[in-house]
């Protein structure tokens, strides 16, 4: 009982300060059971080793910006179609820096840093990302470090077509692939979106995978860095991560909206309404009246099996643009990674972008540069202590759950421990009385019977002894002492046994005070007495 009253107080607690906690954005982070482990046991090293991440394997593009220039990169002058002059030039400003908080000596990365601008940046790959019997990886690292209030952190794998010029990068230069974090009015989203060229028209579209299942809002308003990861494998599936933790996943031709292979058959575009069609869904027949058994309670509307719809409505025809791809991995190769980018939040940071063909190559990339990030802030983060206080800011209400919860425990278990402390004190006083008031003197008052049963044996006058033996007859009938006791009875001569062995000295006034508190008695003391009188 004391545990699950001391649980119930630390349930409330954390509920209260978690409920505080994910509104201000601060979550334990969670690891992939896979992945490597860094254990800081919360305390900063005294002296971080930080190396640039060098990349391993087959890797068609990795950036750290470690070197402090944008080396490869190009910053675009296009602007942008069908708004206003002053608002559709690409005039963002790009920083390389260190992490406002948490940095790392040594570790830097891209910070777009104006709001209510447009931003675009791209850079070339080391070669062409080609969809064949590979699979693709791309990850890279998001840190919103002073929040988001709208705009987006995706990037987009631009398509190796002739025309693409890094100088023009816009919104709407092709591209294959859209992936990363973004956030609209109170929507806060993870994109994959591919383009999907139709193979008989030539015409792209988009296809969006399902939305992850989980709350993305932490990963927004924490300001940690987070890694995002894209998994497509060549058989069809794909795979979603934040932080190395599966996110989304699914299959190419059943989880994206809208589906990949068109219908077969669609509507009819030459079909037309007949002249005496009415457009009024419903047409009430003023002739209709209610059955006698008619039940309110059926059903408003029941289905009729047997209603069949009139030749030539509605009218289908077979899809002229049917196709059906069975493989939709095998998309358009691309070589540049750009991103094209609107915010109304500054400083969004980005870091250790990387793309491959092994999952292996992609981790331990992560491994030798984010995984320093999240041990730096894990040291950093503050104790349970600060946390409280921090909550509690701005939220006076938050004192009365502390206090609550404080003093719940010490409550419950003052009500569960001292009753018992009290009932024990209790049950030991009333032994100590039953002790004082049983009397302690019966075992020498029998040996005094047998004693004066033994004189009166001796020969004595006639009369006397017709008087005696009328007397002792008379004092047996009085007595009435059994042949045999009852366990009751044989408890409390053993006790009273007990208890003469440690007072053997008691007086004849006590023995009589212990006769008078035992009340009727039993029946050897009533003869003791009686005889003691007649001597007198």
């Amino acid at each position: 009982m004391h545990f699950q009253g001391f649980s119930l107080c630390l349930g409330l607690l954390f509920i209260s300060i978690n409920a505080e906690f994910v509104d201000d954005g601060v979550e334990m982070e969670d690891f992939d059971e896979n992945s490597e482990e860094i254990d800081v046991n919360g305390e900063l090293p005294s002296e971080i080793k930080y190396t640039t991440p060098k990349p391993i394997g087959e890797v068609y593009f990795a950036e750290t910006f470690d070197s402090g220039r944008l080396a490869g990169w190009v910053l675009s002058k296009a602007k942008k179609d069908d708004i206003d002059v002053e608002i559709s030039i690409y005039d963002g400003r790009w920083e390389i820096e260190e992490l406002k908080e948490n940095r790392i000596p040594g570790d830097r990365g891209l910070v777009l840093k104006s709001r209510a601008k447009h931003h675009a940046i791209s850079a070339v790959l080391a070669k062409p990302f080609i969809f064949a019997d590979k699979p693709l990886i791309v990850q890279y690292e998001v840190n919103f470090q002073d929040g988001i209030d709208c705009g987006g952190a995706y990037i987009k794998l631009l398509a190796d077509t002739d025309d693409l010029i890094l100088e023009n990068f816009y919104d709407k230069t092709s591209y294959t692939i859209m992936f990363g974090p973004d956030k609209c009015g109170e929507e806060y989203k993870l994109h994959f979106i591919f383009r999907h060229k139709h193979p008989i028209t030539g015409v792209y579209e988009e296809k969006h995978a399902k939305p992850p299942d989980v709350d993305l809002k932490t990963f927004f308003t924490d300001r940690k860095t987070h890694l995002y990861t894209l998994v497509m494998n060549p058989d069809d599936t794909f795979e979603v991560l934040i932080d190395q933790i599966v996110v989304n996943k699914g299959n190419l031709l059943d989880d994206v909206v809208p589906p990949i292979n068109p219908p077969k058959e669609i509507d009819d575009p030459d079909d037309r309404k007949p002249d005496e069609w009415d457009e009024r869904a419903k047409i009430p027949d003023s002739s209709a009246v209610k059955p006698e058994d008619w039940d309110e309670n059926e059903p408003a509307k029941i289905e009729d099996l047997s209603v069949v719809k009139p030749d030539g409505c509605p009218r289908k025809i077979p899809n002229p643009d049917y196709f059906e791809d069975d493989h939709p991995f095998l998309l358009t190769s691309f070589r540049a990674l750009g991103l094209e980018l609107w915010s109304m939040t500054s400083n969004i940071y980005f870091d250790n972008f990387i793309i491959c063909s092994e999952k292996e190559v992609a981790d331990r990339w992560a491994a030798d540069g984010w995984r320093w990030k999240i041990m730096v802030a894990s040291a950093n983060e503050p104790g349970v202590f600060k946390q409280l206080m921090a909550a509690a800011q701005g939220r006076p209400w938050l004192w009365l759950v502390y206090l609550v919860t404080a003093g719940l425990p010490i409550a419950l278990i003052t009500s569960f421990c001292w009753p018992r402390k009290v009932k024990k004190k209790y049950e030991d006083t009333e032994y100590k009385k039953t002790d004082i008031c049983k009397p302690q003197t019966k075992g020498p008052l029998e040996l005094e019977v047998k004693e004066e049963k033994a004189a009166l044996e001796k020969p004595v006058d006639t009369e006397e002894e017709k008087k005696q033996s009328d007397g002792e007859i008379l004092e047996k009938e009085e007595e009435g002492e059994p042949e045999e006791k009852s366990e009751e009875e044989i408890e409390i001569i053993q006790g009273q046994e007990e208890g003469n062995k440690s007072n053997k000295s008691g007086s004849e006034d006590e023995m009589k005070e212990a006769d008078e508190s035992t009340g009727s008695g039993d029946g050897p003391v009533k003869s003791v007495r009686k005889r003691r009188v007649r001597k007198d």
